[in-house]
């Protein structure tokens, strides 16, 4: 029988390495792509997005990772929200003038379906390609669900990519709406209530 891996709070010694496995994880998601569909503009700018939309759950404990940060969901607690100033910059710096009305769409999109009251949002949760299929997304899942449980706290996150909503459904999230307009794929913004 095999242990079951271990998660633990991202440290900063693997900080980086726990964004790499994010861009790795979302090099293939449509909306990621969508947005930047050249490989070494991905390759750039990703890691920037990243600590731009999750990076402050280094800051709190709450980016988690399993063993060799195979997989990693960055968490953000009640309150804490993403460096909106730093994702402006980004998308500004890499600005598609062909999808730009359509991104601002699928931004006002999010706005409108991100809840007002307290709740844990995960906006980026991944695994190494190369490690998908292990059930290590179920494991980060599992791990800071508890804690929201036990806080009687809901999440909230948006599914990017369709094969991804099984998964966070087995978790007790529910699809809210979708988010889509123009060219742009479609986002399916998930609630998940404290019973």
């Amino acid at each position: 029988m095999t242990a079951v891996p271990e998660v633990t709070s991202a440290t900063k010694s693997i900080e980086a390495s726990a964004i790499k496995t994010v861009v790795l994880g979302f090099a293939a998601d449509p909306m990621a792509r969508w947005v930047w569909p050249d490989s070494t503009e991905y390759m750039r700018i990703m890691p920037q997005f990243v600590r731009a939309f999750g990076g402050r759950a280094f800051e709190h404990g709450t980016a988690y990772v399993t063993e060799g940060a195979r997989a990693a969901a960055l968490w953000l607690p009640p309150g804490i929200e993403p460096d909106e100033a730093a994702m402006a910059a980004i998308m500004v710096q890499t600005e598609r003038p062909d999808i730009a009305d359509d991104l601002g769409h699928v931004l006002q999109g999010m706005a409108r379906y991100h809840p007002h009251e307290p709740h844990w949002y995960l906006p980026l949760i991944a695994a190494d390609p190369n490690w998908t299929g292990h059930g290590l997304g179920g494991l980060l899942m599992k791990h800071a669900l508890r804690r929201c449980d036990e806080e009687g706290v809901a999440a909230y996150l948006e599914s990017s990519n369709p094969r991804n909503v099984s998964l966070y459904e087995r978790h007790g999230f529910r699809v809210i709406g979708e988010i889509q307009h123009g060219s742009s794929p479609t986002m399916r913004p998930m609630m998940r209530m404290v019973s």
